[in-house]
Formats: C-alpha cells, sequence, structure tokens
C-alpha cells in the first residue's frame, strides 16, 4: 500500500507525511511544475504543468489497495474504480455510495456558475485547526482500515 497525493494546494501534506511514517507507510506526492515541493520523507513526483496532468498521472500510479487524498471529486471517483481507497483533504472519505451523490452536486453548481450572471464566485471558507484535527482522525482511521 502506499498514499498517493495530489499535491498541488493541499493543506494537509506535514499531516499525511506524520500519520504515515507512524505506521511505516511510504508517500508519494505528485504536483506540477507551478508548484514545487520538497519532502524529508514523500517521494515528489513532479508532473509537467498542463490541465489535469497531476490528476491523470496520479491516477496511472495507484492501484487497488492504495490511498488517494485529493479534493477532486473526479479523480476519487477514478481511484474508487481502481479498488483504492480515497480521502478529502476535510477528512470525507470518499465511498461507491456517496461519490455519484457528489459529482452530479459538483456539476449541478457548474450549471449554476454558467446559468448566473455572476462572473465571481466566493471560495471555500478559510481552514481551521478543527479541519486539520477532522483530517487527521480520518485519515489516521482509513489507514487502520487498510492495514
Amino acid at each position: 500500500m502506499k498514499i498517493y497525493v495530489d499535491g498541488d494546494a493541499c493543506p494537509v501534506i506535514k499531516i499525511i507525511e506524520r500519520v504515515a511514517e507512524k505506521y511505516g507507510v511510504s508517500v508519494v506526492i505528485l504536483c506540477d511544475t507551478n508548484h514545487i515541493l520538497n519532502s524529508d520523507y514523500s517521494e515528489i513526483c513532479i508532473i509537467g504543468a498542463g490541465a489535469d496532468a497531476v490528476d491523470l498521472a496520479l491516477i496511472n500510479k495507484c492501484s487497488s489497495g492504495d490511498i488517494v487524498v485529493t479534493q477532486d471529486y473526479g479523480v476519487a471517483a477514478l481511484a474508487l474504480g481502481k479498488k483504492a481507497y480515497a480521502i478529502h483533504q476535510n477528512g470525507k472519505i470518499y465511498s461507491d455510495d456517496n461519490i455519484d451523490g457528489l459529482l452530479m452536486d459538483r456539476h449541478l453548481a457548474k450549471k449554476s456558475r454558467l446559468a448566473s450572471s455572476k462572473s465571481r464566485v466566493k471560495g471555500p471558507k478559510k481552514r481551521t485547526k478543527g479541519d486539520d484535527i477532522k483530517f487527521e482522525k480520518a485519515f489516521n482511521e482509513l489507514i487502520l482500515s487498510v492495514i
């Protein structure tokens, strides 16, 4: 088992590495050339910039039983299709039971934005310490359920 991280703008990399090291699980962080990362624990894979280049590389690398950390529902769906596990940076564990609804919500939100006269949409709320605690708890539980 390996942990694959969609590293572009991922706020929980340090938590992932700390927890993975505790259990002796290797981590591969994928990022594009616009987000160069360094790590003493993880393998860093720098992927050429391009639309969805990191996402496609991550899905090509992961396999059954691996864990994927991503905020992208499409990447999560593809990981689940390969029998990998997937978790969002907020601690939500993606599953066959919830991924279709999440993808539909994303689709409807995009349609709504396109139909709206507003050109700007409010981004996500600022990350809190509580968000990090929630992620770490869920991530620990996920790893323990897999190993």
